[in-house]
């Protein structure tokens, strides 16, 4: 039997704390910012050693998390600078010939949504997309709404929970996991694919039924919008046109023949936007690129700190789960000799104590997951839905990654932006449709799909 000291109970206390948050719609920063500074004194470290060990928590999650903040930040620099020269609507807008009939225009605004995003990430994919594709599937009898759905599920949904290229919900539901990223996006890829088949598919014959029925027509603003907004291009985006698709292109033919995974693969797509980004702000801006560089670099920085500012003490409170992390920020004390790290014995624990199988920790991953998404924000869950999964996976004996891959799955879907009506608003300006009304139509295709992957997640752990 293992023995729980005072750490492990603070820890068990404040995660329920930090639940009890989310469900409320509230911000869990104050609750796991107090948890680690009761953490340090429950370790023994003093006022001292407790105030000082929530700094340096911070530096431990930042550490961890250093990488994806920096990928974002010089993807959205690139994603900027494309959109101030107009090439991103040259690269959508070859598409736009294919597009005859509304079947159509839902998947290949969803299928051009879900490569951008997952390249470009989801935030700016939704203004690009939506610009460009939206009025193309107005004129062919897409409904506003359709186009809408097809953006969010694609996107804040498939792109987002799946994350292959860029990774960052990966990182951090896999390090607090205690699992590999590469092993998360292995063994979570049935889960993905389940999700994405059943969620999307359901939603696409709801959205024929009732276009069929006429409960949806097309009568919007809208219509005209490709002429409104078209605009001059500059000469240098015809260029960026061509060798920015090129250059991703030859990034995923690297990664195949040389078999580059993980932080490998971030490096190369990082290292690539950031040559793109150089060679067309000299070619646009020549004499005066040295200034127009840092600007973008800044303003794609400032977006990265923005959205992980917030994730970063939360994923330093659930990081203590994890013995190593435990350890640089408090050192040894507070935890017995045999302890492998605070998740790691609550599971065991946890085994010794309570009738747990497969289907029972499928249903409570996905169902607490599924709430710490209520807050809007799809990645403030994930900290919590690794750790979980560590702690769920460990009482069983079965897969740490399934199970965090499920976590992520129903953090994700439920708060990155299909189902939340706060978290919807991007979308649902784009194409100009009500929040609540795209949450609605939403809610009964990512419900059917969240069943649907728990119960093959019990096959799988």
């Amino acid at each position: 039997m293992i023995e729980l000291t005072l750490v492990h109970w603070v820890y068990v206390i404040v995660v329920l704390v930090v639940l009890g948050t989310m469900i409320l719609r509230r911000d869990t920063l104050i609750p796991c910012i107090l948890g680690i500074f009761i953490m340090g004194l429950a370790a023994n470290q003093g006022i001292v050693g407790a105030i000082g060990g929530i700094f340096n928590s911070f530096v431990v999650a930042g550490i961890e998390l250093i990488g994806i903040i920096f990928i974002i930040s010089v993807i959205v620099s690139m994603s900027k600078l494309l959109e101030d020269l107009g090439a991103n609507q040259l690269m959508v807008k070859p598409i736009t010939k294919l597009i005859k009939t509304p079947n159509q225009a839902f998947w290949f605004i969803g299928m051009v949504m879900l490569l951008v995003s997952w390249f470009f990430w989801p935030s700016p994919a939704t203004a690009l997309v939506g610009a460009v594709l939206l009025p193309v599937g107005l004129k062919v009898g897409l409904p506003a709404i359709g186009a809408a759905v097809a953006i969010n599920l694609f996107g804040h949904g498939l792109a987002l929970s799946s994350d292959l290229v860029i990774q960052g919900a990966l990182t951090i539901t896999a390090s607090t996991a205690g699992v590999a990223v590469t092993e998360l996006s292995r063994k979570g890829l049935p889960l993905f694919a389940v999700m994405a088949v059943v969620t999307i598919t359901t939603a696409y014959i709801m959205l024929k039924r009732d276009i069929k029925n006429g409960t949806l027509e097309v009568t919007n603003d809208l219509m005209d919008r490709e002429h409104k907004e078209d605009r001059k291009t500059s000469p240098v985006a015809r260029i960026a046109a061509y060798i920015v698709p090129l250059a991703f292109g030859m990034d995923i033919l690297a990664m195949f023949l040389f078999g580059l995974t993980g932080g490998d693969a971030t490096a190369l797509i990082g290292g690539t936007a950031v040559l793109m980004l150089i060679v067309l702000c000299v070619l646009e801006y020549k004499s005066k690129a040295l200034e127009h560089i840092t600007n973008y670099i800044k303003s794609g920085f400032v977006f990265g700190i923005e959205i992980f500012g917030p994730i970063i003490p939360i994923a330093a409170f659930f990081y203590m789960g994890d013995l190593n992390s435990f350890v640089k920020v408090m050192g040894a004390g507070g935890l017995p000799a045999t302890s492998q790290g605070i998740l790691a014995d609550l599971g065991t624990a946890l085994a010794s104590v309570a009738p747990m199988n497969r289907p029972t920790v499928a249903i409570m991953e996905m169902g607490i997951s599924g709430l710490t998404g209520l807050d809007g924000s799809g990645f403030s869950g994930l900290s919590l839905s690794g750790a979980i999964a560590k702690v769920f996976g460990t009482a069983i004996n079965g897969s740490v990654a399934v199970l965090a891959a499920l976590g992520q799955i129903g953090a994700i879907w439920v708060g990155g932006g299909t189902i939340v009506p706060w978290s919807l608003i991007p979308a649902a300006a784009i194409c100009n449709v009500s929040p609540m009304e795209l949450a609605r139509r939403n809610f009964i295709p990512v419900i059917v799909g969240l069943i649907c992957t728990t119960i093959v997640a019990m096959f799988l752990i």
